[in-house]
Formats: C-alpha cells, sequence, structure tokens
C-alpha cells in the first residue's frame, strides 16, 4: 500500500519542522534556539521521554506559534503540504480552536484562518482533509460550549465534526454530559478521546453520550463486553501506538493491546496523533504494528478499509478514496 489515512492528527503536535522560523516570524516570537538542530528538542520528544509532563512540554511552542491568523493559515497548509508527500490521501486534523486565543482572536477568526490553510491545501495538493474542533477536558464551560457553536457554524464547510480531548485522567468523561448533550441538540457529530488515560468506563461513557468514534480506546481490551459491543457496532478505534508508548501508558509496542483488538475484530485504524512530537508517520505506525504483531497482508487492508468506513465523508467519496488506496 502506497497511500494512507490519518484520523486522529493533531495540528500542534504535527507542525512541520521546516515552516516553524516562518511561524514564528508570523507570530512574533521569539524561539529558543537559532537554528533547527537547536531547536528540536523544544518540539520533538525523546522516544523514552521519562513521563507524560515532559511530552506534554513539547505542546507549549508551537501553541505559543498558533495564535495568529496567519500562522493558523500556514500551519493547516504547510501540514498538507508534509503529509500528502508521506502518501496520506485523506486527514482529518484536529485542533482545540480555545486554545488559539490567547493574543485576542475568537475561536470563529482561529477555525475560519484554519479553513483557508486547509482549502490551498488540498487545492495545491494531491490530499483530501477536514478539520476537527476539540473541546478541552478542564477548559472553562462557556468556551467547551464556543467550540460547540463554532463547530456547527463550519460543519461541512471545513469542519466534519467535534471532539474532546485532553486529561483524561484528570477530568472525567462523564462530566462532559452536558456539554455533549449541547453538541446532539445541534445535531453536531463528535468523538470523544476516551480508554487512553482510564478504563473502560471511560469508553462506555463516551459511548453513552453518543460518540461516533473512540479516540485511542486501548483499555477496552479490559472489558470483554465493551470489546463485543464495539465489534457488534463498528465503532471504530484511533489507535496510536507510539504515543502510548512515549506517554508511558504502554510499556513497550510489543504489549500495545492493538494487536488483541485487531485479533477481536474491532475496527481499527492506526494513526499518528502527535506527528513532530512522536517522530512518526501513518507508514511508521504500520510497520511497527507490522513488526509487533506479524499482521498478515489480508489485515492491514482491513484496517485501511476500517479508516475509509470511519472517515466523516459521503458514501461517493468513500468509494473514491477506496479506488485511491487500490491505486
Amino acid at each position: 500500500m502506497k497511500y494512507f489515512i490519518d484520523l486522529h492528527l493533531h495540528l500542534d503536535g504535527s507542525l512541520p519542522l521546516s515552516c516553524i522560523f516562518e511561524l514564528a516570524k508570523l507570530s512574533g516570537v521569539d524561539l529558543p534556539a537559532k537554528t533547527l538542530p537547536e531547536l528540536t528538542p523544544y518540539l520533538v520528544a525523546d522516544p523514552n521521554c521519562r513521563d507524560l509532563a515532559e511530552f506534554l512540554e513539547k505542546f507549549q511552542l508551537p501553541i505559543a506559534l498558533l495564535q495568529e491568523e496567519a500562522s493558523l493559515e500556514l500551519a493547516v497548509y504547510e501540514l498538507l503540504r508534509t503529509i500528502s508527500g508521506q502518501g496520506v490521501i485523506y486527514a482529518e486534523v484536529r485542533f482545540a480552536p480555545g486554545s488559539h486565543c490567547q493574543n485576542g482572536l475568537t475561536q470563529h477568526q482561529v477555525m475560519s484562518a484554519a479553513i483557508r490553510g486547509l482549502k490551498r491545501g488540498v487545492e495545491d495538493f494531491p490530499i483530501q482533509a477536514q478539520l476537527i474542533a476539540c473541546a478541552m477536558r478542564g477548559a472553562p464551560p462557556e468556551v467547551n460550549r464556543e467550540t460547540a457553536r463554532v463547530t456547527k457554524e463550519f460543519l461541512g464547510n471545513g469542519v466534519c465534526c467535534m471532539d474532546l480531548a485532553g486529561a483524561e485522567s484528570l477530568f472525567q468523561t462523564k462530566d462532559y454530559k452536558e456539554l455533549f448533550a449541547y453538541a446532539r441538540s445541534l445535531d453536531i457529530p463528535f468523538i470523544i478521546h476516551a480508554g487512553e488515560a482510564a478504563g473502560p468506563d471511560s469508553v462506555w461513557t463516551a459511548l453513552e453520550f453518543g460518540a461516533k468514534r473512540i479516540g485511542h480506546g486501548i483499555y477496552s481490551v479490559k472489558d470483554p463486553a465493551l470489546v463485543e459491543h464495539l465489534c457488534a457496532h463498528r465503532i471504530p478505534l484511533e489507535v496510536c501506538v507510539t504515543s502510548n508508548v512515549q506517554i508511558k501508558e504502554i510499556e513497550c509496542a510489543a504489549l500495545h493491546p492493538v494487536g488483541e483488538l485487531i485479533q477481536s475484530g474491532v475496527a481499527v485504524t492506526l494513526n499518528t496523533d502527535n506527528m513532530t512530537i512522536s517522530g512518526t508517520t501513518v507508514a511508521g505506525e504500520f510497520a511497527l504494528v507490522q513488526k509487533n504483531f506479524g499482521l498478515t497482508d489480508a489485515q492491514c487492508d482491513e484496517l485501511y478499509l476500517n479508516a475509509v468506513e470511519a472517515a466523516f465523508l459521503s458514501e461517493e467519496d468513500k468509494a473514491k478514496l477506496c479506488a485511491r488506496l487500490a491505486e
């Protein structure tokens, strides 16, 4: 397979290193180093980083660089350039518009700028893409509610759904019942990060809210009834092996539950999560899983088809995507 799909790709964790200096110029940010090799440690996590806190430090500079409309537009555009060069033909790029208002932008302005970059990118590069707006665990309720409103405003015009991201172990999924009741009232499809830093109960709660997909969901494997439910209802999991290992949720790739989930028949998709911070690509994630779990060609093909099925696309566009994957 020479083409790939990435359904779980965070903008701030995936900034192409090639555009960092231009982003700094547009944002008026003084970088902590003057050369790319010196700057890389601020943006890329050590493969053996000591804990989640060290991993999260790598988001500080990207967030600072994405506080202006011009930098947001450029970042999305350059990300699509980069991943299309890696063989990605469809991506759903997610970010939290409420995190990019530190210099006075509104979430409407943030999303508008990102969409401009998206539309330029899909015109200039051989890739199809959409944006996902993330509400954040721990953010003020009014900020997350505004994220839902902005998602509704741009839904179908560059934005495909809403998500809930952030520190799952600190802010329980059940605490966001009102937010997702509001999202349902606006007919917004949504994903929820769950079962990454908390157990199966978090996934069950996300499903009860009405989540169409689960971000990560790796601890679903601890509940056979949940695995059976995921299989029966074809609920996709957005699995990101490298980042799970880096944040010390999983000891090593060989012990990752992705192999068991695939064998159980769950609709697993493989994704990068934070391409730059984790130093990975979708091709790299496939190679990692294949190396550790000896997937057959048929199983790999099933993972590609799972991603097509899970995408927020029309049936016509899914058929076109399948045709490109088969080339």
